[in-house]
């Protein structure tokens, strides 16, 4: 893999990672509260992280307290707040509304808010290449119609919950942004500072909704399985990935190739025996010229 591309191909690896977790996630949402999966799949994150961790002798690297503030910060937010009201919007919208609010919004937001806080520009080339990629990926998703709401409060929910997502994913992407270009911090440690931060969040949430840490919905060790499989996909891989990505390339460069999730799906949607129609190949043909573009400008 050339050097100078890491960043990029991480952030395709994240975004194939959460394409096939967020299929997992929406089934399991079924059973387990958003505020509940998301505890559970960072403490099972956090687990596997010090795992890592530990096996490449990493465990005990210094961090400086400013990057330990601002890590915390930045999870608290991205995956705190973010993840769980994208867990939410999964549950009311579905895969494809749900990656359509989530996704195709983070990457303007996060080279907007990059721009005015870390003063990123980004070339004529490269804005080309997110619009274009933007443009595709929400053509794909807008063709199919999977989950709809079955009323106005619920779809009106969904959207609140999607922008919210959104908009706490490209808060928590640039200041995770600025932590890994201004320190030797890395994406794995970068990664467990985040998720612990999401999870002081929910300690103190869960409380206050009155919600129970372990309702009988969940007392299943097939669902337990379920969740640690798309916890290491969609959690552990995922967000190292995003770290990486963010480490290596602009913030607003990094969101949009993590934001073609979506297009991984449309493989597992012919997998699972559906049609893909015309329509969504040739919006997965035009994002595919954005990131080629968004490649280019290296």
């Amino acid at each position: 893999m050339p050097e100078n591309y890491i960043g990029e191909f991480a952030g395709l690896g994240a975004a194939l990672a959460w394409a096939i977790a967020s299929i997992l996630f929406r089934r399991l949402g079924s059973t387990v509260p958003p505020l509940l999966l998301n505890l559970y799949k960072g403490t099972i994150a956090i687990a596997m992280l010090l795992i890592l961790l530990t096996l490449s002798g990493e465990l005990l690297a210094p961090i400086h307290l400013r990057a330990w503030g601002l890590l915390l910060l930045s999870g608290a937010i991205g995956i705190g707040v973010g993840d769980t009201a994208f867990l939410a919007c999964l549950n009311r919208l579905g895969e494809r509304r749900t990656l359509l609010m989530a996704e195709t919004l983070t990457p303007p937001m996060t080279a907007i808010i990059a721009l005015v806080f870390l003063a990123e520009f980004l070339s004529f080339a490269a804005v080309t290449g997110i619009a274009l990629t933007v443009a595709g990926v929400a053509w794909v998703i807008v063709e199919r119609r999977s989950g709809s709401p079955h009323d106005t409060a619920h779809q009106k929910s969904g959207i609140l919950l999607g922008l919210l997502a959104a908009l706490c994913q490209s808060i928590g992407a640039v200041i995770s942004r600025d932590v890994l270009t201004e320190t030797e911090v890395g994406p794995v440690w970068s990664s467990l500072i985040r998720i612990i931060g999401g999870i002081a969040i929910l300690l103190l949430w869960l409380p206050a909704v009155r919600q129970a840490y372990f309702p009988a919905s969940v007392r299943s060790a097939r669902l337990w399985g379920v969740i640690v499989l798309t916890t290491f996909v969609g959690t552990f891989l995922g967000i190292m990935l995003q770290q990486l990505a963010l480490k290596r390339t602009e913030a607003g460069i990094a969101q949009t190739l993590l934001a073609t999730s979506s297009l991984f799906i449309l493989p597992l949607v012919v997998w699972r025996g559906e049609s893909v129609s015309l329509r969504a190949i040739l919006g997965a043909a035009l994002a595919v010229v954005g990131i080629a573009i968004l490649f280019a400008v290296k």
